[in-house]
Protein backbone atom coordinates (compact mmCIF):
# COMPACT_ATOMS: atom_id res chain seq x y z
CA UNK A 1 0.00 0.00 0.00
CA UNK A 2 1.08 3.30 -0.59
CA UNK A 3 2.20 5.79 1.99
CA UNK A 4 0.65 8.78 0.53
CA UNK A 5 -1.21 9.96 -2.51
CA UNK A 6 -1.10 12.73 -5.03
CA UNK A 7 -3.48 13.96 -8.01
CA UNK A 8 -2.59 16.19 -10.46
CA UNK A 9 0.33 15.44 -12.54
CA UNK A 10 1.09 18.74 -14.29
CA UNK A 11 4.78 20.06 -13.94
CA UNK A 12 4.80 20.71 -10.41
CA UNK A 13 2.65 17.80 -9.44
CA UNK A 14 5.05 15.61 -11.17
CA UNK A 15 8.19 16.97 -9.48
CA UNK A 16 6.39 16.39 -6.27
CA UNK A 17 5.80 13.26 -6.53
CA UNK A 18 9.02 11.98 -7.89
CA UNK A 19 10.58 13.59 -4.95
CA UNK A 20 8.20 11.79 -2.34
CA UNK A 21 8.99 8.10 -4.35
CA UNK A 22 12.96 9.35 -4.02
CA UNK A 23 12.68 10.00 -0.27
CA UNK A 24 11.11 6.42 0.28
CA UNK A 25 8.22 6.94 0.95
CA UNK A 26 5.55 4.56 -1.52
CA UNK A 27 3.09 6.97 -3.27
CA UNK A 28 -0.14 6.24 -5.33
CA UNK A 29 -0.71 8.75 -8.31
CA UNK A 30 -3.71 10.24 -10.37
CA UNK A 31 -4.37 12.25 -13.75
CA UNK A 32 -7.56 13.67 -14.79
CA UNK A 33 -5.85 12.23 -18.01
CA UNK A 34 -4.73 8.27 -17.87
CA UNK A 35 -2.26 9.07 -21.11
CA UNK A 36 -0.48 12.09 -18.42
CA UNK A 37 -0.85 8.86 -15.63
CA UNK A 38 0.72 6.09 -18.17
CA UNK A 39 3.69 8.72 -19.71
CA UNK A 40 4.43 10.32 -15.92
CA UNK A 41 5.27 5.89 -15.09
CA UNK A 42 6.89 5.89 -17.90
CA UNK A 43 9.16 8.88 -17.41
CA UNK A 44 9.51 7.99 -13.69
CA UNK A 45 12.67 5.68 -14.39
CA UNK A 46 14.09 3.66 -11.32
CA UNK A 47 11.53 5.47 -9.09
CA UNK A 48 8.32 3.91 -10.75
CA UNK A 49 9.09 0.81 -8.37
CA UNK A 50 7.65 3.53 -5.66
CA UNK A 51 5.04 4.39 -7.48
CA UNK A 52 1.10 3.34 -7.86
CA UNK A 53 -0.27 4.52 -10.92
CA UNK A 54 -4.26 4.66 -10.81
CA UNK A 55 -6.99 6.00 -13.15
CA UNK A 56 -9.55 6.93 -10.89
CA UNK A 57 -10.36 8.44 -7.40
CA UNK A 58 -11.73 5.46 -6.02
CA UNK A 59 -8.58 3.32 -7.13
CA UNK A 60 -6.23 5.94 -5.48
CA UNK A 61 -7.85 5.73 -2.50
CA UNK A 62 -7.99 2.08 -2.74
CA UNK A 63 -4.36 2.11 -3.04
CA UNK A 64 -3.67 4.21 0.14
CA UNK A 65 -2.50 3.11 3.83
CA UNK A 66 -5.47 4.21 6.06
CA UNK A 67 -5.86 7.32 7.48
CA UNK A 68 -5.93 8.00 4.11
CA UNK A 69 -3.70 11.38 2.74
CA UNK A 70 -4.14 12.46 -0.67
CA UNK A 71 -2.53 15.81 -2.04
CA UNK A 72 -4.10 17.93 -4.57
CA UNK A 73 -1.42 19.63 -6.65
CA UNK A 74 -4.62 21.40 -9.30
CA UNK A 75 -4.94 25.52 -9.88
CA UNK A 76 -6.76 26.92 -7.45
CA UNK A 77 -10.44 27.20 -7.31
CA UNK A 78 -12.97 25.06 -8.74
CA UNK A 79 -10.50 22.68 -9.97
CA UNK A 80 -9.58 22.48 -6.42
CA UNK A 81 -13.51 21.95 -5.34
CA UNK A 82 -13.74 19.25 -8.13
CA UNK A 83 -10.67 17.12 -6.57
CA UNK A 84 -12.76 17.25 -3.06
CA UNK A 85 -16.30 15.96 -4.48
CA UNK A 86 -14.64 13.39 -6.55
CA UNK A 87 -12.53 11.78 -3.40
CA UNK A 88 -15.11 12.13 -0.45
CA UNK A 89 -17.30 9.36 -1.90
CA UNK A 90 -13.91 7.04 -1.71
CA UNK A 91 -12.90 8.46 1.71
CA UNK A 92 -13.33 7.79 5.40
CA UNK A 93 -13.49 10.21 8.28
CA UNK A 94 -10.17 11.05 9.26
CA UNK A 95 -8.75 10.81 6.09
CA UNK A 96 -6.69 13.85 4.77
CA UNK A 97 -7.03 16.22 1.87
CA UNK A 98 -3.98 18.53 1.51
CA UNK A 99 -4.10 21.33 -1.44
CA UNK A 100 -0.93 22.40 -2.55
CA UNK A 101 -1.75 24.55 -4.94
CA UNK A 102 -1.95 28.43 -4.89
CA UNK A 103 -5.09 28.52 -3.35
CA UNK A 104 -6.40 31.62 -2.31
CA UNK A 105 -6.47 31.57 1.72
CA UNK A 106 -10.35 32.40 1.71
CA UNK A 107 -10.50 28.81 -0.06
CA UNK A 108 -8.91 26.69 2.09
CA UNK A 109 -10.46 28.64 5.10
CA UNK A 110 -13.92 27.35 3.72
CA UNK A 111 -12.47 23.94 2.70
CA UNK A 112 -10.94 23.06 6.19
CA UNK A 113 -14.36 24.49 8.22
CA UNK A 114 -16.59 21.91 5.57
CA UNK A 115 -14.74 19.17 5.74
CA UNK A 116 -13.98 19.18 9.55
CA UNK A 117 -18.19 19.39 9.55
CA UNK A 118 -18.41 16.17 7.91
CA UNK A 119 -15.54 14.79 9.74
CA UNK A 120 -12.47 15.22 7.01
CA UNK A 121 -9.28 16.63 7.87
CA UNK A 122 -7.59 19.40 5.25
CA UNK A 123 -4.39 21.25 5.23
CA UNK A 124 -3.44 24.07 3.10
CA UNK A 125 0.15 23.22 1.93
CA UNK A 126 1.90 26.25 -0.15
CA UNK A 127 4.74 25.08 -2.18
CA UNK A 128 7.26 27.18 -3.53
CA UNK A 129 10.58 26.70 -5.38
CA UNK A 130 9.29 26.62 -9.11
CA UNK A 131 9.36 22.87 -10.95
CA UNK A 132 13.07 22.61 -9.63
CA UNK A 133 11.94 23.15 -5.54
CA UNK A 134 9.83 20.77 -5.97
CA UNK A 135 11.86 17.85 -7.57
CA UNK A 136 14.70 18.29 -5.31
CA UNK A 137 13.32 20.28 -2.40
CA UNK A 138 10.73 23.21 -2.05
CA UNK A 139 10.13 25.93 0.88
CA UNK A 140 6.66 24.43 2.18
CA UNK A 141 4.23 26.28 4.23
CA UNK A 142 1.88 24.50 6.18
CA UNK A 143 -1.59 26.00 7.60
CA UNK A 144 -4.21 23.88 9.32
CA UNK A 145 -5.20 22.18 12.11
CA UNK A 146 -1.85 20.80 13.99
CA UNK A 147 -3.18 17.45 14.33
CA UNK A 148 -4.22 16.97 10.61
CA UNK A 149 -0.45 17.76 9.93
CA UNK A 150 1.23 15.37 12.04
CA UNK A 151 0.21 12.23 9.95
CA UNK A 152 2.44 13.84 7.37
CA UNK A 153 5.17 15.89 8.83
CA UNK A 154 7.74 13.37 8.41
CA UNK A 155 7.04 13.45 5.00
CA UNK A 156 6.93 17.05 4.30
CA UNK A 157 10.28 17.72 6.34
CA UNK A 158 12.02 14.63 3.91
CA UNK A 159 10.87 16.22 0.84
CA UNK A 160 11.79 20.29 1.81
CA UNK A 161 14.41 22.13 1.45
CA UNK A 162 17.57 22.05 3.55
CA UNK A 163 19.52 24.95 5.08
CA UNK A 164 22.21 24.41 7.41
CA UNK A 165 20.70 20.63 7.46
CA UNK A 166 17.26 22.40 8.87
CA UNK A 167 14.05 21.96 6.79
CA UNK A 168 12.39 24.86 5.56
CA UNK A 169 9.22 23.72 6.03
CA UNK A 170 6.75 24.23 8.77
CA UNK A 171 3.31 24.36 10.40
CA UNK A 172 2.59 27.87 10.69
CA UNK A 173 -0.90 27.89 11.87
CA UNK A 174 -4.48 27.02 11.77
CA UNK A 175 -6.53 27.04 8.15
CA UNK A 176 -5.60 29.34 5.67
CA UNK A 177 -2.33 29.92 7.38
CA UNK A 178 0.06 28.49 4.98
CA UNK A 179 -1.33 29.49 1.73
CA UNK A 180 -1.93 33.20 3.01
CA UNK A 181 2.29 32.98 3.61
CA UNK A 182 2.79 31.65 0.22
CA UNK A 183 0.19 34.58 -0.92
CA UNK A 184 2.77 36.66 0.53
CA UNK A 185 5.40 35.51 -0.35
CA UNK A 186 4.87 35.56 -3.84
CA UNK A 187 3.75 39.19 -3.19
CA UNK A 188 7.19 39.85 -2.27
CA UNK A 189 8.83 37.62 -5.29
CA UNK A 190 6.39 40.08 -7.91
CA UNK A 191 8.21 43.48 -5.81
CA UNK A 192 11.49 41.89 -5.93
CA UNK A 193 11.42 41.09 -9.57
CA UNK A 194 10.16 44.31 -10.58
CA UNK A 195 13.21 46.33 -8.58
CA UNK A 196 15.56 44.10 -10.74
CA UNK A 197 13.65 44.73 -13.72
CA UNK A 198 14.27 48.19 -13.40
CA UNK A 199 17.36 48.25 -12.49
CA UNK A 200 18.17 46.34 -15.81
CA UNK A 201 15.94 49.22 -17.21
CA UNK A 202 18.25 51.53 -16.53
CA UNK A 203 21.27 49.59 -17.64
CA UNK A 204 19.94 48.91 -21.17
CA UNK A 205 17.97 51.99 -21.99
CA UNK A 206 19.69 54.90 -19.61
CA UNK A 207 23.40 53.40 -20.28
CA UNK A 208 22.79 51.26 -23.68
CA UNK A 209 24.77 48.21 -21.44
CA UNK A 210 24.16 45.02 -23.79
CA UNK A 211 22.63 41.95 -21.62
CA UNK A 212 25.74 40.12 -21.69
CA UNK A 213 27.16 43.06 -20.05
CA UNK A 214 24.63 43.55 -17.38
CA UNK A 215 24.71 39.69 -16.86
CA UNK A 216 28.44 39.91 -16.26
CA UNK A 217 27.26 42.81 -13.30
CA UNK A 218 24.52 41.00 -11.66
CA UNK A 219 26.91 37.96 -11.17
CA UNK A 220 29.06 39.86 -9.71
CA UNK A 221 26.88 41.19 -7.41
CA UNK A 222 25.12 38.06 -6.62
CA UNK A 223 28.22 37.33 -4.70
CA UNK A 224 27.65 39.72 -2.36
CA UNK A 225 24.80 41.66 -0.03
CA UNK A 226 22.58 40.84 -3.03
CA UNK A 227 22.89 37.25 -3.25
CA UNK A 228 19.91 35.80 -4.00
CA UNK A 229 17.86 33.71 -6.13
CA UNK A 230 16.44 35.96 -8.54
CA UNK A 231 19.54 37.91 -8.71
CA UNK A 232 21.31 34.61 -9.62
CA UNK A 233 18.92 33.34 -12.38
CA UNK A 234 18.99 37.04 -13.92
CA UNK A 235 22.44 36.86 -14.59
CA UNK A 236 21.89 33.84 -16.35
CA UNK A 237 18.67 35.04 -18.30
CA UNK A 238 20.83 37.93 -19.47
CA UNK A 239 23.65 35.72 -20.33
CA UNK A 240 21.40 32.97 -22.80
CA UNK A 241 21.36 33.24 -26.68
CA UNK A 242 18.71 32.22 -28.77
CA UNK A 243 19.62 29.32 -30.34
CA UNK A 244 18.00 30.54 -33.60
CA UNK A 245 19.37 34.09 -33.88
CA UNK A 246 22.04 34.14 -31.55
CA UNK A 247 21.18 37.21 -30.18
CA UNK A 248 20.72 37.04 -26.45
CA UNK A 249 17.66 35.45 -25.68
CA UNK A 250 15.99 38.33 -23.91
CA UNK A 251 16.05 40.52 -26.46
CA UNK A 252 13.65 37.46 -28.66
CA UNK A 253 11.20 38.03 -25.57
CA UNK A 254 7.65 39.71 -25.84
CA UNK A 255 7.68 42.41 -22.90
CA UNK A 256 4.14 41.19 -21.56
CA UNK A 257 4.48 39.75 -18.14
CA UNK A 258 1.86 37.05 -16.81
CA UNK A 259 0.75 36.77 -13.60
CA UNK A 260 -1.27 34.52 -11.38
CA UNK A 261 -2.97 36.66 -9.17
CA UNK A 262 -0.89 35.97 -5.88
CA UNK A 263 0.16 39.22 -6.60
CA UNK A 264 -3.62 40.89 -6.96
CA UNK A 265 -4.46 38.61 -3.55
CA UNK A 266 -1.70 40.39 -1.80
CA UNK A 267 -2.52 44.09 -2.64
CA UNK A 268 -6.31 43.17 -1.71
CA UNK A 269 -5.54 41.52 1.60
CA UNK A 270 -2.96 44.12 2.60
CA UNK A 271 -6.07 47.14 1.69
CA UNK A 272 -8.28 44.97 3.52
CA UNK A 273 -6.00 45.11 6.19
CA UNK A 274 -5.14 48.45 6.25
CA UNK A 275 -1.68 48.32 5.06
CA UNK A 276 0.68 49.40 2.46
CA UNK A 277 2.36 47.69 0.35
CA UNK A 278 3.45 49.73 -2.34
CA UNK A 279 6.40 47.86 -3.92
CA UNK A 280 4.18 44.75 -4.53
CA UNK A 281 1.43 47.37 -5.87
CA UNK A 282 4.09 48.81 -8.41
CA UNK A 283 4.99 45.02 -9.15
CA UNK A 284 1.54 44.23 -10.23
CA UNK A 285 0.42 47.86 -11.78
CA UNK A 286 3.59 47.32 -13.86
CA UNK A 287 2.98 43.68 -15.44
CA UNK A 288 -1.05 44.97 -15.89
CA UNK A 289 0.73 48.26 -18.48
CA UNK A 290 3.28 45.09 -19.90
CA UNK A 291 0.08 43.77 -21.42
CA UNK A 292 -1.11 47.13 -23.02
CA UNK A 293 2.20 46.41 -25.86
CA UNK A 294 -0.23 47.98 -28.73
CA UNK A 295 -1.01 51.58 -26.50
CA UNK A 296 2.48 51.42 -24.79
CA UNK A 297 3.58 51.88 -28.90
CA UNK A 298 1.44 54.20 -29.65
CA UNK A 299 2.22 56.34 -26.45
CA UNK A 300 6.08 56.29 -27.80
CA UNK A 301 4.76 58.26 -30.89
CA UNK A 302 2.20 60.35 -28.83
CA UNK A 303 3.52 61.45 -25.77
CA UNK A 304 6.74 63.81 -25.18
CA UNK A 305 9.78 61.82 -23.86
CA UNK A 306 11.73 64.02 -21.42
CA UNK A 307 14.23 66.95 -22.24
CA UNK A 308 15.90 65.98 -19.11
CA UNK A 309 18.92 63.65 -18.98
CA UNK A 310 20.98 62.61 -16.00
CA UNK A 311 24.85 61.30 -15.85
CA UNK A 312 25.37 57.71 -15.45
CA UNK A 313 24.88 56.43 -11.99
CA UNK A 314 27.51 54.51 -10.67
CA UNK A 315 27.21 50.69 -10.18
CA UNK A 316 28.01 50.65 -6.60
CA UNK A 317 24.53 53.18 -6.70
CA UNK A 318 22.59 50.31 -8.58
CA UNK A 319 23.61 48.12 -6.07
CA UNK A 320 22.96 49.62 -3.00
CA UNK A 321 19.84 51.13 -4.76
CA UNK A 322 18.76 47.38 -5.18
CA UNK A 323 19.35 46.25 -2.02
CA UNK A 324 17.77 49.17 0.00
CA UNK A 325 14.42 48.77 -2.11
CA UNK A 326 14.25 44.58 -1.44
CA UNK A 327 14.81 45.52 2.73
CA UNK A 328 11.55 47.63 1.63
CA UNK A 329 9.61 44.78 -0.31
CA UNK A 330 10.45 42.98 2.05
CA UNK A 331 9.02 44.78 5.08
CA UNK A 332 5.95 45.64 3.73
CA UNK A 333 5.76 41.94 3.47
CA UNK A 334 5.99 41.32 6.67
CA UNK A 335 4.04 43.75 8.37
CA UNK A 336 0.98 42.58 6.40
CA UNK A 337 1.49 39.11 7.93
CA UNK A 338 1.65 40.06 10.99
CA UNK A 339 -0.91 42.09 10.37
CA UNK A 340 -3.21 39.25 9.19
CA UNK A 341 -2.29 36.86 12.07
CA UNK A 342 -3.72 39.30 14.46
CA UNK A 343 -6.70 39.84 12.72
CA UNK A 344 -7.05 35.85 12.03
CA UNK A 345 -5.64 34.93 14.99
CA UNK A 346 -3.12 32.49 13.75
CA UNK A 347 -0.23 33.16 15.09
CA UNK A 348 2.61 33.29 13.01
CA UNK A 349 6.21 33.30 13.63
CA UNK A 350 7.45 35.81 11.54
CA UNK A 351 11.10 34.61 12.42
CA UNK A 352 10.17 30.98 11.71
CA UNK A 353 8.61 32.00 8.13
CA UNK A 354 11.64 34.12 7.30
CA UNK A 355 13.53 31.02 8.06
CA UNK A 356 11.45 28.50 5.86
CA UNK A 357 12.27 30.89 3.14
CA UNK A 358 16.16 30.42 3.22
CA UNK A 359 16.19 27.44 1.01
CA UNK A 360 14.22 26.17 -2.05
CA UNK A 361 11.70 29.07 -2.39
CA UNK A 362 12.04 31.62 -5.35
CA UNK A 363 12.79 35.00 -2.78
CA UNK A 364 15.70 32.91 -0.68
CA UNK A 365 18.46 35.61 -0.07
CA UNK A 366 20.73 36.65 1.70
CA UNK A 367 18.68 39.42 3.62
CA UNK A 368 16.45 36.79 5.32
CA UNK A 369 19.09 35.41 8.12
CA UNK A 370 18.91 39.09 9.25
CA UNK A 371 15.55 39.54 9.25
CA UNK A 372 15.21 36.27 11.18
CA UNK A 373 17.13 37.49 13.80
CA UNK A 374 15.67 41.55 13.63
CA UNK A 375 12.30 39.83 14.15
CA UNK A 376 13.88 37.71 17.22
CA UNK A 377 15.14 40.53 19.13
CA UNK A 378 11.84 42.54 18.47
CA UNK A 379 10.89 44.93 15.44
CA UNK A 380 10.27 48.55 17.13
CA UNK A 381 6.42 49.45 16.48
CA UNK A 382 5.86 46.30 14.64
CA UNK A 383 8.06 47.29 11.38
CA UNK A 384 11.39 46.26 9.73
CA UNK A 385 12.94 49.16 9.19
CA UNK A 386 13.39 50.77 12.20
CA UNK A 387 15.07 47.34 13.42
CA UNK A 388 18.93 48.18 14.73
CA UNK A 389 20.26 45.66 11.99
CA UNK A 390 18.13 47.31 8.82
CA UNK A 391 18.36 50.98 10.20
CA UNK A 392 21.93 51.63 9.17
CA UNK A 393 21.84 49.84 6.11
CA UNK A 394 18.93 51.80 4.87
CA UNK A 395 21.25 54.88 5.95
CA UNK A 396 23.80 53.87 3.46
CA UNK A 397 21.27 52.81 0.73
CA UNK A 398 18.63 55.38 0.87
CA UNK A 399 20.94 58.40 -0.82
CA UNK A 400 21.90 55.33 -3.89
CA UNK A 401 18.63 54.77 -4.78
CA UNK A 402 17.26 58.45 -4.21
CA UNK A 403 20.08 59.37 -6.97
CA UNK A 404 18.88 56.03 -9.02
CA UNK A 405 15.35 57.22 -9.21
CA UNK A 406 16.02 60.72 -9.86
CA UNK A 407 18.34 60.18 -12.40
CA UNK A 408 15.74 57.53 -14.28
CA UNK A 409 12.17 59.84 -13.46
CA UNK A 410 14.93 62.45 -15.56
CA UNK A 411 15.74 60.05 -18.31
CA UNK A 412 12.16 59.17 -18.81
CA UNK A 413 12.41 55.69 -17.70
CA UNK A 414 9.37 53.73 -15.28
CA UNK A 415 10.74 52.79 -11.95
CA UNK A 416 7.15 52.47 -10.21
CA UNK A 417 8.58 50.12 -7.84
CA UNK A 418 11.67 51.98 -7.00
CA UNK A 419 9.67 55.01 -6.37
CA UNK A 420 7.17 53.46 -4.16
CA UNK A 421 9.87 52.28 -2.00
CA UNK A 422 11.45 55.73 -1.54
CA UNK A 423 7.43 57.13 -0.90
CA UNK A 424 7.21 54.23 1.41
CA UNK A 425 10.43 55.28 3.30
CA UNK A 426 9.81 59.10 3.43
CA UNK A 427 6.27 58.96 4.53
CA UNK A 428 7.90 56.55 7.63
CA UNK A 429 10.62 58.66 8.79
CA UNK A 430 7.60 61.79 8.39
CA UNK A 431 6.27 62.68 12.10
CA UNK A 432 3.35 64.73 11.08
CA UNK A 433 2.38 64.38 7.65
CA UNK A 434 0.11 66.30 5.03
CA UNK A 435 -3.42 64.43 5.89
CA UNK A 436 -4.59 66.92 8.00
CA UNK A 437 -5.43 68.77 5.46
CA UNK A 438 -7.43 65.54 3.54
CA UNK A 439 -8.82 64.79 7.14
CA UNK A 440 -10.30 68.94 6.86
CA UNK A 441 -11.23 68.39 3.38
CA UNK A 442 -13.61 65.20 4.07
CA UNK A 443 -15.30 67.43 7.12
CA UNK A 444 -15.55 70.49 4.33
CA UNK A 445 -17.53 68.02 2.14
CA UNK A 446 -18.74 65.31 4.42
CA UNK A 447 -19.06 66.45 7.55
CA UNK A 448 -16.54 63.53 8.65
CA UNK A 449 -15.57 65.02 11.41
CA UNK A 450 -12.01 64.72 13.07
CA UNK A 451 -9.80 64.75 15.84
CA UNK A 452 -7.69 67.42 16.96
CA UNK A 453 -4.51 67.64 18.31
CA UNK A 454 -5.25 69.21 21.80
CA UNK A 455 -7.77 66.62 22.43
CA UNK A 456 -11.02 65.04 21.56
CA UNK A 457 -12.49 63.44 18.61
CA UNK A 458 -15.67 64.08 15.90
CA UNK A 459 -14.86 67.80 15.34
CA UNK A 460 -15.71 69.79 12.76
CA UNK A 461 -14.20 72.61 10.85
CA UNK A 462 -15.07 76.83 10.72
CA UNK A 463 -15.89 76.47 6.95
Amino acid sequence: MARIGLTGLGTMGAALALNIAEKGYPIAVHNRSTERTRAFLDEAGPLAEAITATESFEALAGALETPRAVIAMVPAGDPVDAVIEGLLPHLEKGDLIIDAGNANFHDTRRREADLARQGFNFIGMGVSGGEDGARHGPSIMVGGPAESYAPIEEIVEAIAARYKDEPCAAHLGPDGAGHFVKTVHNGIEYADMQLIAEVYGMLRDGQGRAPGQIAELFAEWNGGPLHSYLVEISAAVLAAKDPETKRPMVEMIVDAAGQKGTGRWTLIEALTLGQSATAIEAAVAARSWSAAREARAAGAEILAAPEGKCHPVLDSDLEEALLAARIIGYAQGMALLAAASEEYEWGLDLARIAEIWRAGCIIRSALLDDIASAVREGLPHGQLIFAPRFVGRLAEGMPALRRVVTCGLAAGLPMPAMAAAIGFYDTMRTARGTTDLIQAQRDFFGAHGFARIDGGEGHHGPW
